[in-house]
Order: C-alpha cells, then sequence, then structure tokens
C-alpha cells in the first residue's frame, strides 16, 4: 500500500506533472513565474486547493454515485472548488495582503485552473480510493509548485542577464518552458516502480 502510494506520489511529481506533461494549468504558469516568492505563494495555494478538492470531490461523487447523478459530477466539482479557492483568497488577503496583491488575478484564477479540475477528473477516472486520490492531488500539486519554482528562478536570472531583442519577454519564457519541458521528459525512462521495489 505505502508502495502505490510512492509510486503515486512520484509519478504525479516528476513524470505525469500537470505543467509539462499534461500541460494543464499553463496561465498561471506563465503569468505568475517572474518571481520566486510570488511563484511559491501560487505554489502553496494550488497545493492546499489540489489536496481538498481530492478529497472532497471523492466524497461528493460517491454521493452523486448513490444518488444516480453522475453526470452532475463536472458541475459539483467546479463548485467545490470555487468554494476553496474564496476560502484561500479570503485567508490569504487577512494573512498575507502582499502576497494576496501580488498573485492579483490569478488567485481567482485558481477556480478555472484546469490543472485542479483536471486531478479531480483523474482521480474519478483511474478509480483511485480515498487515499490514493488525496496523495494523487498533493502530488500534482507539488509538481505544480517545483516547475513553477524553478521556471521563477530561471526567469528571475534571466532577467538580469543581456539576451536578443527577439528573445526578450515571453519568447525567451517559452523556450525555456521548452527547455525545462525537456529536461523533465528523462523521468520518463525510469522505471518508478522498480526503483521502488513494486
Amino acid at each position: 500500500m505505502v508502495g502505490n502510494l510512492a509510486f503515486v506520489l512520484l509519478s504525479a511529481i516528476l513524470v505525469n506533472n500537470f505543467l509539462l506533461s499534461r500541460f494543464l494549468g499553463i496561465c498561471p504558469f506563465l503569468g505568475i513565474s517572474k518571481q520566486v516568492e510570488t511563484a511559491f505563494g501560487m505554489g502553496m495555494a494550488v497545493t492546499f486547493v489540489m489536496a481538498m478538492a481530492s478529497a472532497i470531490t471523492y466524497l461528493v461523487q460517491m454521493l452523486l454515485v448513490q444518488l444516480h447523478l453522475e453526470y452532475l459530477q463536472t458541475l459539483t466539482f467546479i463548485l467545490v472548488i470555487a468554494a476553496l479557492v474564496q476560502l484561500v483568497e479570503v485567508v490569504l488577503k487577512k494573512v498575507s495582503p502582499g502576497l494576496y496583491k501580488a498573485l492579483g488575478v490569478y488567485l481567482p484564477l485558481i477556480t478555472t485552473n484546469c490543472a485542479v479540475l483536471g486531478v479531480t477528473l483523474i482521480n474519478m477516472t483511474e478509480n483511485y480510493d480515498f487515499i490514493t486520490s488525496v496523495v494523487n492531488g498533493i502530488g500534482g500539486a507539488l509538481g505544480f509548485t517545483l516547475i513553477i519554482v524553478t521556471f521563477a528562478a530561471i526567469r528571475e536570472r534571466q532577467a538580469t542577464n543581456k539576451v536578443y531583442k527577439s528573445f526578450e519577454g515571453f519568447p525567451l519564457a517559452l523556450v525555456t518552458a521548452g527547455l525545462l519541458s525537456l529536461a523533465f521528459m528523462g523521468f520518463n525512462g525510469f522505471n518508478l516502480k522498480a526503483l521502488l521495489g513494486l
């Protein structure tokens, strides 16, 4: 059981990364990733929302199945995610107004972040149990945080260096994201099951 959970966690962080492998959650990835501190704050907010959404939507799905209302799955999942994002927004506004202001419009956009909805739907399509769903949500969020913080650190470094005029700004960010994606594709070659002794 622990080995399977470790496999799901590592797979979500490294191999099936939402940003670099599934290409979900690109909007905040490109928008917030100019400073490490802001990127880390966004990563932590997404981690909380993904973990809680994975847990709550599992329970909601069980209720929907019992009531034969499975067709309301996506709608109810979006409502759960929206409620969680509102909670994060209220807490951040009180606890860390600077981070709240730095995240700006991207904080409420977590509601429509396809990575958050994606993890909840993947949990259902893979028929994960409750604990595995939560671990997959945490792993997906930690992978999101790892990539967005790494990308922000690279972009901070690039801001202090001279680059060709045609590469300034967004073009350089896209090239960097592509190279980061290629680097993480190397994890596809690992046999995680063998590594974990499964």
